[in-house]
């Protein structure tokens, strides 16, 4: 039995998911993000620890081998997993924890605590999620364009989700995600034109 609530937070590469969670994490005093291993180099600034638990191909593939993972993918030639003992430690001291993963990690999450809320953040637009992500200057013009690709995929899935937030603003995003935290989803309204959005982003 666990006491805290789990959430599943997903977007594409550029929608503003890590913004979003720092800030929720900041704000929310019983709230958690929690922290997966990946393979993927480390990045300016990141913190072993805090932002990823960075390890080599082999220590993940061991992880794996002993179900260390509650779940994991591969992204681009990357993998990450989210550790079941760290994940399920924080919920049984009943903190609420953030899961910051994509739609193949959310379907096994979901499978295994089905009692779980997750939440799929949205851009705007496509022209915006391509300008943020050439803003970031880490990627060239390539790699963008892989994950212009890939966010359409990931966005198919959004019908996967409890909630769906459009991250027009973020201020009023990081409200909107506080409030369906806060009140366990109760309340939740659908945003009008959310239809017509998903129209223009998936076609």
């Amino acid at each position: 039995m666990f006491l805290g609530q789990l959430f599943i937070i997903s977007a594409p590469s550029g929608a503003g998911k890590t913004s979003v969670v720092k800030r929720l994490i900041q704000d929310l005093d019983n709230l958690r993000v929690s922290i997966s291993h990946t393979t993927r180099d480390k990045r300016p600034g990141e913190i072993e620890g805090e932002d990823y638990f960075f390890v080599s191909v082999e220590q993940f593939r061991t992880l794996l081998a002993h179900d260390g993972f509650i779940e994991h993918a591969q992204v681009f030639d990357n993998f990450y997993g989210t550790s079941r003992s760290h994940l399920e430690h924080l919920l049984r001291q009943g903190i609420d924890v953030i899961l910051e993963i994509d739609w193949q990690g959310a379907q096994q999450v979901r499978k295994a605590l089905p009692e779980s809320y997750s939440i799929f953040i949205l851009p705007p637009s496509r022209g915006i999620l391509e300008q943020r992500l050439q803003d970031r200057g880490q990627d060239s013009d390539e790699v963008i364009a892989r994950r212009m690709k890939s966010a359409v995929s990931e966005m198919s899935h959004y019908d996967e989700y409890d909630f769906i937030v459009v991250n027009d603003d973020l201020e009023q995003t990081i409200k909107t995600a506080t409030t369906l935290i806060i009140n366990r989803g109760s309340g939740y309204q659908p945003l009008p034109g959310l239809t017509a959005l998903l129209q223009r982003l998936l076609h």
